[in-house]
Parts: structure tokens; C-alpha cells; sequence
């Protein structure tokens, strides 16, 4: 198989016909076409963000920080009490609309819901747990053997 040469040619016009010939005539074939052109800069619209706040809290008045969400964290409250009492999240889920509670979409809350809110619970504990209203609510809690 006989070896190979190639050329790059940078061009700054168009190729003349006379030249294509010269060149075919020297024993070049053309290979291929390279196209170039300019096109406009896109400026990048930002893009919106996606992530939900988390639950239990809200943006601030001012709109530059989160802060405690009351009703959520009221939600949060009740739905701690009442696994800490060893309640089955169906029993919870029924519980908490029976009182009238409903998630943030405005549906009913199911023990897939809850299940999907106990990360966040962890979350909150610790903060939860060492507050005031927590230590007398531990204090009616049933004692583990």
C-alpha cells in the first residue's frame, strides 16, 4: 500500500479554479472540505433553580436566608411524637389528617410521604430534641424497659 502525504492549507479566499487544477495537475486529489464561519455569542440565561426547600422551612421575608417554617415544623413535631411512641407511619398518616394537616401540595399524607419526610426529621432532631417544648413532651413519653 503506497504511503500517504497530506497538506493542511489555510485559506483566506475562495479557492480559484486555476489552483484546484495546478494542484490536481502536481498529483494532489482532494480529500475533503473543512467549513468555518463566525456565529454570534449566546448570552446564557440563568437557569431557574430546581431543588425544593426543605421541609420545615421557608425563605425569609428579606429573601436571603431559609428560616423555621412554623406549620411544617408543627407537622414535623407531631409526626416525631408519634413514631417515638413506636407508631406504624399509617397510623400517623391517618392521624395527621384526621387533624387536618395536609402536605405542602395540598394532598392528604400517606406513609410514602412520611417515609420520604424522615430524612429531613433526622435532620431536624437534633434541634427539635434539645428545645424546651421537646423536654416536656419527652417527660409524658413512655418509659423503655
Amino acid at each position: 500500500m503506497p504511503k500517504k502525504e497530506r497538506i493542511r492549507e489555510a485559506v483566506t479566499s475562495l479557492a480559484n479554479p486555476n489552483y484546484l487544477t495546478e494542484r490536481a495537475a502536481a498529483g494532489w486529489r482532494l480529500a475533503a472540505l473543512e467549513w468555518e464561519r463566525d456565529v454570534p455569542e449566546e448570552v446564557e440565561e440563568p437557569r431557574a433553580w430546581s431543588e425544593d426547600l426543605p421541609y420545615g422551612l421557608q425563605v425569609s421575608d428579606d429573601g436571603s436566608r431559609l428560616v423555621e417554617n412554623p406549620s411544617e415544623t408543627k407537622i414535623v413535631i407531631l409526626a416525631l411524637d408519634m413514631i417515638v411512641e413506636d407508631c406504624p407511619l399509617s397510623q400517623v398518616s391517618t392521624e395527621m389528617n384526621r387533624r387536618g394537616y395536609r402536605m405542602r401540595d395540598g394532598m392528604a399524607w400517606t406513609p410514602t410521604a412520611l417515609f420520604t419526610l424522615l430524612p429531613r426529621m433526622i435532620q431536624m432532631g437534633p434541634r427539635l430534641f434539645s428545645s424546651e417544648e421537646w423536654m416536656t413532651r419527652k417527660q409524658r413519653l413512655p418509659r423503655a424497659v
